[in-house]
């Protein structure tokens, strides 16, 4: 005997019956974007979150550290005697200064290297000083790092995270802007864009 032909009531049920096991498709959407956002949260606090203590218009801590890269490049009067060993920010007063606290492990500061690069090409006549502070790094890796990025700004190696404590930095990249006068003016968390750093250099130029 042949099976009797399922009834408009059956073919119902079972679509409902599948309906109700797969989500529709707009719920799934939804729902992967709403993980994919509490994902992205989650990350934030890491890439922006960056100087705990400091606030703008404070004089910036006076730090000496070994120049591991690019000394030749400091410009100035400190280019005058030859490429120095170290760095003291303050011989770099009367020049407004960036300071770029980075690490050779995290990915969104090397991203962000070569729009600090640019910058620092940008302005390098015009008496800009971009300073890297290789920092939570091990010593040693800046050197091979910035010749292979082709980075052209003076690199210091931050001794067992001195520079970062003074600065308050807990989070990379970090850029922190010192005016002329030693002045803390800019504090940018998470990888700058060229235009929002460039508006802020040519600010204080």
């Amino acid at each position: 005997m042949l099976d009797e032909p399922a009834t408009p009531t059956t073919v119902d049920a079972a679509r409902d019956r599948e309906r109700s096991a797969a989500p529709p498709p707009s719920n799934l959407r939804a729902a992967l974007t709403v993980l994919a956002l509490a994902a992205g949260f989650a990350l934030v606090p890491r890439l922006t979150r960056g100087c705990e203590g400091l606030s703008l218009d404070e004089d910036a801590p006076e730090f000496s550290a070994r120049i591991v890269a690019n000394a030749e490049n400091l410009g100035g009067d400190l280019a005058a005697g030859g490429a120095p060993a170290t760095l003291d920010l303050k011989s770099l007063r009367g020049r407004p200064v960036v300071l770029d606290f980075w690490a050779t492990w995290c990915g969104p500061c090397q991203a962000e290297a070569p729009i600090v690069n640019t910058i620092a090409l940008r302005y390098k006549d015009k008496g800009l000083a971009v300073v890297g502070v290789n920092t939570s790094d091990i010593d040693g890796l800046a050197e091979p790092f910035v010749k292979k990025k082709g980075l052209a700004f003076p690199i210091v190696y931050d001794e067992n995270n001195t520079i970062a404590k003074q600065y308050g930095v807990s989070n990379l990249p970090t850029l922190i802007v010192v005016s002329k006068t030693g002045k803390i003016v800019a504090i940018r968390q998470g990888v700058t864009s060229d235009s929002a750093l460039d508006e802020i250099v040519r600010r204080y130029l």
